[in-house]
């Protein structure tokens, strides 16, 4: 039996492990996909897409020291 991780089927399938059409970069701490010029709020080593989050959620995010960026 031949196993592998879904990573690895994916870049031998496409040739990369996200689509450059798409603009994929990674998944934020939710596990939603941030593409590039999404907005994201990091905080402690982890990202969220803003539009993901509720406006309590990001208000608390940004009192506990949360930073606003925008995803390259």
């Amino acid at each position: 039996m031949d196993i592998q991780h879904p990573m690895i089927t994916q870049i031998e399938r496409t040739g990369y492990p996200y689509s450059e059409r798409r603009g994929m970069i990674w998944t934020d701490g939710l596990g939603r996909e941030v593409r590039r010029g999404d907005a994201i709020i990091e905080f402690m080593g982890e990202f969220y897409r803003t539009n993901d989050l509720s406006e309590d959620a990001l208000e608390i995010l940004q009192e506990h020291g949360g930073i606003h960026k925008i995803a390259k």
